[in-house]
């Protein structure tokens, strides 16, 4: 049955992408935020923070505000789950012929469209606010891969308490500490000055390393050794991820 994978996800994906379609409001939702606050932080806030950098505050902003807007997305990937969950549609799908691990990993692809759909709107938007690279097409491709893996990483986070969860709310509390968690990076000001310790819980956490890697893939500055620790925290968070959602997967479907 397993053969059928690809053909079988490739239905789901479309069950999946048609309701989406048919309710557009979770993917405005998801863009609304994070284009409201680089508004506020752009328009309001930006003429008095000094990021030392020289360039436009959207052009520094945008990297955080690009994973705010994943960070957002897939709150929605664990509630459609959930509610997949609670209708008794996996039961249904899970008596047909068809291979069990498509109908998660249609889940986990609607995502990574649902996400590839709002990142595109918030990035359209900060191009009208005055966002302005240089990059050529290699960084671009690079800036496509570090979100796609990260999306992928968080998606799966998503999976567990989109599986587990015992409410709607639940299912979806869990994505608010990843959005706060660029507040405490590099996202919106240098870390330079912060106080000490939230400096150094803010240069060891994730978010900073994936935003200094797309900054200067953006500005076309050397990315250093923030590439292979971003790198480094997205893969392990996704195989980490992986392996306790496929695990709390494989016992609910048992």
């Amino acid at each position: 049955m397993n053969r059928h994978f690809l053909g079988d996800s490739t239905v789901l994906l479309g069950r999946s992408l048609r309701h989406i379609a048919r309710s557009p409001d979770t993917i405005i939702t998801t863009a609304v935020m994070p284009i409201a606050m680089m508004l506020m932080f752009v328009f309001v806030f930006g003429g008095a923070i000094d990021t030392g950098s020289g360039e436009s505050y959207v052009n520094y902003l945008l990297p955080g505000i690009l994973l705010i807007t994943i960070a957002s997305g897939i709150s929605y990937t664990a509630f459609r789950l959930f509610v997949d969950m609670k209708s008794g549609v996996f039961e249904r799908f899970h008596s047909m012929p068809i291979a069990r691990s498509a109908v998660l990993w249609a889940h986990v692809l609607t995502s990574l469209v649902a996400n590839l759909i709002s990142l595109v709107v918030v990035l359209g938007v900060a191009l009208i606010m005055g966002f302005r690279t240089g990059a050529e097409v290699p960084a671009w491709l690079a800036v496509a891969g570090i979100l796609l893996l990260f999306t992928l990483a968080l998606t799966w986070i998503a999976v567990i308490p989109g599986l587990s969860a015992k409410s709607v709310e639940g299912a979806s509390v869990f994505s608010y500490p990843l959005i706060f968690l660029p507040f405490l990076s590099s996202a919106f000001v240098p870390t330079d000055g912060m106080p000490g310790p939230v400096r150094a819980f803010a240069e060891n956490q994730p978010v900073t390393s994936i935003v200094n890697t797309i900054r200067a893939l953006f500005t076309e500055q050397s990315v250093g050794n923030d590439i292979w620790v971003a790198l480094a925290w997205c893969v392990g968070i996704l195989v980490v991820a992986f392996v306790f959602a496929t695990a709390i997967y494989r016992r609910k479907i048992s």
